[in-house]
């Protein structure tokens, strides 16, 4: 079967398969843009279609829209080109991940005269839709309280946190149940992966209606749970998609009575609702394929998904501000960038799309920044530094050149690392003594100094307050608590120095020759060595 709509899916991964095939089902499917050749071979071999490039399917003339989903990062960039190749856009969720770029969207999408529509997949869940339909016509009285649960074992993200990855679904379905934005939004979040990736958050939302709504969400959880609680005033309903579909919706015809000025609650039977059965993903992409050929506006069009991005953008605020008081985020609150961009072009750096930078940093030619890392504010990186995945540097620190941080290390403000320094994976600074969670200790952070050329093995940590000397080799999962000396090598726990090494990293023997290079040392002193001219 051929329609006269053509859709290109761009992302063909975790999710993207997924939409591949409602689409080729449903008799659209006309290419997949995936830079991973066997999946997208396997998908063909399976669904039909043809594998383009990105920029070809924004050329071609027999496609029509494309749906992406891709990284979150990558959402506004990518739908910025399709609109202006002239194509209808589906995207998955967020629309972006900042509130200013889901506005250029918006109006792009309305200027171009394109159907722009955000994958909010619940909102065509037949039985949200039939929990929406007995809200609105009064079937639970008057609305007072919407909570959602989203948790699971993973699938845990670095491109985004959990608000960002799993709050969406239940925002949208929120403020479509209470019809009104949030006069007031408050989020508290846990980081226990990453520093800066909220692993756990729960957000508040206060409405001018007097509605109140929770969402829980977490990827730090025993069990797989998707459950949206609706309390009114004459009942409440539960939506549960982790039920089988005939218990999916009951309806609990709970009241509360006052007797002798107390509130008495008096319970009754959950009552199933019943539901035509049929999957939420073809309904959205035949909800897409139809407005595209009407020209009807999407039920999750742009401006849709831009109310819950500004949601989510405020609850991202409170979550920063909350990290230190607490603070819930008006509704007049500023757009807020919900991720921090790549502050400006570097000549002749490498910086992967999925890595974070922030505005105040230098960054030397020739370095590279490698997957999901961040580089905080007031960091200077020297040139032909390579930085592995998933490391944090800064704020406030300085990192000299040709110096290696391999994956997983933290650097902290107080660390100053000095020329050709080499740091293995995961090895740990700190630059507190004693830290308590509940106590704020940044006036006390102690300095760190690495000099030129010392190397820090896997594993080792670093107690804040000490230097380590040129050329010095920590050995791997060492604990070092005292200034270490020039070329020394340290093992254990906590650390003592077990013998020399050279500049090239190579142990000496009791003639303090090096075994590669043949320079020669001599030692001046129980603990210094220093090398012959």
């Amino acid at each position: 079967m051929t329609s006269d709509v053509r859709v290109a899916v761009v992302g063909c991964g975790y999710w993207g398969k997924n939409l591949v095939r409602n689409f080729a089902e449903l008799g659209v499917l006309e290419a997949l843009v995936d830079a991973h050749q066997p999946t997208v071979e396997g998908l063909i071999a399976k669904h039909g279609g043809r594998a383009l490039s990105f920029e070809e399917a924004l050329v071609d003339k027999n496609v029509h829209a494309v749906a992406i989903a891709a990284p979150a990062a990558l959402h506004y960039s990518l739908a910025k080109r399709a609109l202006e190749a002239g194509k209808h856009v589906f995207v998955e969720k967020p629309l972006s991940l900042e509130v200013a770029e889901a506005k250029e969207l918006c109006s792009l999408a309305e200027r171009l005269d394109r159907r722009l529509m955000v994958g909010h997949l619940l909102q065509y869940h037949p039985v949200f839709l039939e929990l929406k339909r007995l809200v609105r016509e009064g079937k639970l009285g008057r609305l007072q309280y919407v909570y959602s649960n989203r948790l699971n074992l993973g699938k845990i993200r670095r491109e985004e946190d959990i608000l960002w990855s799993f709050a969406p679904h239940d925002l949208s379905m929120i403020l479509s149940l209470v019809g009104s934005e949030p006069d007031k939004v408050e989020a508290v979040g846990g980081y226990y992966l990453h520093d800066a990736i909220a692993d756990v958050t729960t957000t508040h939302l206060s409405f001018p209606g007097g509605e109140r709504a929770h969402v829980f969400v977490s990827w730090l959880h025993p069990f797989k749970e998707q459950k949206l609680v609706v309390v009114g005033s004459d009942a409440m309903a539960v939506f549960d998609d982790g039920e089988v579909w005939d218990r999916k919706l009951l309806l609990y015809p709970h009241k509360v009575e006052w007797k002798d000025n107390m509130p008495v609650p008096v319970k009754a039977d959950a009552v199933p609702v019943s539901v035509p059965q049929d999957e939420p993903l073809k309904q959205e992409c035949q909800h897409f394929i139809e407005c595209v050929r009407s020209g009807a506006t999407p039920r999750t069009d742009g401006r849709e998904g831009l109310r819950v991005l500004s949601v989510l953008a405020r609850a991202a605020e409170s979550l920063r501000q909350g990290r230190s008081n607490g603070a819930a985020v008006p509704a007049a609150s500023p757009s807020i960038h919900a991720k921090p961009r790549v502050a400006k072009d570097y000549t002749g750096v490498t910086i992967h799309e999925s890595a974070y930078v922030d505005t105040g940093v230098e960054i030397g030619e020739g370095s590279k920044i490698w997957h999901f890392s961040h580089i905080l504010g007031n960091v200077t990186l020297g040139k032909n530094v390579n930085v592995g995945q998933n490391v944090m540097i800064g704020p406030k620190v300085t990192v000299g050149n040709n110096v290696k941080i391999q994956n997983n290390v933290s650097v902290y403000e107080g660390v100053t690392l000095e020329d050709g320094v080499f740091c293995g994976p995961s090895c740990v600074f700190t630059n507190v003594n004693n830290p308590r969670s509940e106590i704020a200790r940044k006036s006390e952070y102690r300095p760190t100094l690495v000099k030129r050329g010392a190397s820090i093995g896997a594993n080792a940590t670093i107690v804040c307050g000490h230097t380590l000397g040129e050329y010095s080799f920590i050995a791997a999962g060492a604990v070092v608590a005292k200034d270490v000396p020039a070329f020394a090598l340290m093992a254990g726990v906590p650390a003592q120095r077990i013998g020399w090494m050279s500049h090239a990293g190579a142990k000496l023997g009791p003639d303090l020759v090096c075994p590669e290079t043949g320079r020669r040392y001599r030692e001046v002193g129980p603990d210094k060595l220093e090398e012959i001219a």
